[in-house]
């Protein structure tokens, strides 16, 4: 096969690929927002045919030797062309050594468990859905030891979202948070707390997707190619650059957690959305990593999104969509509401300071579940006992309990990790950016456009073109510390209870 041909298999390949994942993508979507609940049982057997097509279309010995001549002729290919070939046949190797069936079986089981996952956590019914998470469990042990025998299954599993990643790096950073945030965190808690009433007041739904339109608009996000939805656990999911979906999930007497869901969602569509047009339907067209994907979240959520610059933009709109519940309110108020620190049930509604250590709980959840040390029977005591060892908290139930997160109904295990990487790794970026522009004024106004371009010069342009420690270094210029992360909360929540 001469090196045209290859390109030509390589381009053919990725075609086919993003054509399978775009209908794929669609029909979880429909599944997760709108799709009847009695739907997944079909749907489980569609997502399993076509997870097999594309299985078949990937691993075969022609993709294998156009890739190989790819990479064996790496100078005489374009920088774009060798990337996505590295990247292929990382993919080649890691799914031929799945076997098909079991491939396929795992793709409808997934289907199956989110939607169980669904109706178990309505009914606080961690029974039901008991069986399909230990399978779970079983499939990422058994495709994990396939991949490589040599590491701890769960070391594949992380190198998984973030390449690189493994207990030896994760223990220290987890160990960093514990460390210096628990005597915050306990000094914290002897300070009076903020007014955050006027949030608890009733905010009726419809206003809210009034508001998250507005939110969008203020974040900069073009509604010709991202639309949003609702559903049980907020996610954001791309097709391409120009069809990037958000979620969020509506409460009446919680205004501020859809909306940081908005915020949230909208910092990793704002990635997606970014990505060069050279690199559109091929497997570099999406984030780097899942902890760089959540950097910009993160970075959009907390860093902009709780500042009090971002409070003194957000506090006149949202006076305009809800007059009677935030008359007479502050913005120097609402920057302490959205800021008040304690521990808490729900990983997606915690404050800045204590949410590393509900990401803690995770990551040793699932090296115990990963390492066989904890039946399936045992997560929940596990998790309480956890809960009130970390965070002093008692959990109530498994709906607020083991049951909060749609990751582990997804297979997902070793992603939980990215979330705390990715606030770190804002961190540093927030430091690199003000080196470059004050963005406080531009925030104080509510324009982010700066800030997007900065971020999507440094970060969403390239998608998966260069490692995540490259582009991390390209980026802030710098390796990663997460000491700038632990000092970064520990100024912010000094000054907010003046400690």
């Amino acid at each position: 096969m001469t090196l045209e041909q290859a390109i030509a298999k390589m381009n053919e390949l990725q075609a086919a690929q993003q054509a399978y994942n775009h209908a794929m993508g669609v029909l979880s979507l429909d599944g997760d927002t709108a799709a009847p609940s009695a739907s997944a049982r079909g749907r489980g057997e569609t997502m399993g045919y076509l997870s097999g097509v594309t299985y078949k279309l990937l691993v075969n010995d022609e993709v294998k030797e156009a890739l190989e001549t790819i990479l064996q002729n790496k100078d005489a290919a374009t920088p774009l062309q060798a990337r996505q070939a590295e990247l292929l046949k990382e993919d080649y190797d890691d799914t031929t050594r799945i076997p098909m069936d079991e491939y396929v079986a795992y793709s409808t089981l997934i289907t199956n468990a989110n939607a169980v996952w669904h109706e178990a956590k309505q009914k606080d019914d961690y029974a039901s859905f008991a069986p399909y998470l230990e399978q779970i469990i079983d499939y990422n042990r058994r495709f994990a030891s396939y991949k490589d025998q040599h590491k701890p299954a769960y070391d594949v599993l992380l190198d998984g979202y973030e390449k690189g990643a493994s207990t030896a790096t994760l223990d220290p950073f987890f160990a960093l948070m514990r460390e210096k945030l628990t005597p915050i965190i306990l000094e914290v808690a002897q300070k009076p707390a903020p007014d955050c009433s006027f949030l608890e007041q009733r905010f009726p739904i419809h206003d809210q997707r009034i508001f998250s339109d507005r939110l969008m608009q203020m974040m900069g996000i073009p509604r010709d190619r991202c639309a949003i939805a609702e559903t049980e656990h907020p996610f954001t999911t791309n097709f391409n650059k120009w069809d990037v979906r958000i979620t969020t999930n509506y409460a009446e007497t919680d205004v501020a957690d859809s909306m940081y869901s908005v915020i949230h969602e909208g910092g990793h569509a704002l990635y997606e959305l970014g990505t060069a047009d050279e690199i559109q339907f091929t497997c570099l067209a999406s984030g780097a990593s899942m902890g760089l994907h959540e950097s910009q979240s993160r970075f959009y959520e907390n860093l902009i999104g709780r500042s009090l610059p971002f409070c003194r933009a957000l506090l006149p709109v949202m006076q305009e969509c809800f007059p009677d519940q935030m008359k007479g309110v502050t913005a120097e108020g609402l920057y302490a509401a959205v800021n008040r620190s304690q521990p808490s049930l729900i990983r997606t509604q915690a404050d800045e300071l204590t949410y590393p250590l509900h990401i803690a709980i995770r990551y040793e959840m699932e090296k115990r579940m990963i390492a066989g040390d904890v039946k399936v029977g045992e997560l929940p005591a596990l998790w309480n006992q956890m809960y009130l060892d970390y965070l002093g908290v008692t959990v109530p139930n498994n709906r607020e309990g083991i049951l909060q997160d749609v990751h582990w109904a997804g297979g997902m295990i070793g992603y939980f990790p990215s979330y705390a990487l990715g606030s770190a790794y804002g961190v540093q970026m927030l430091h690199a950016l003000e080196k470059d522009f004050d963005p406080w004024c531009d925030v104080e106004k509510g324009d982010l456009s700066r800030i997007t371009a900065w971020l999507g010069d440094k970060i969403h342009r390239h998608g998966r073109m260069l490692t995540p420690p490259q582009l991390l270094r390209s980026a802030i210029g710098q390796d990663f510390d997460p000491s700038c992360y632990t000092a970064y909360l520990t100024k912010k929540f000094a000054d907010l209870y003046k400690l």
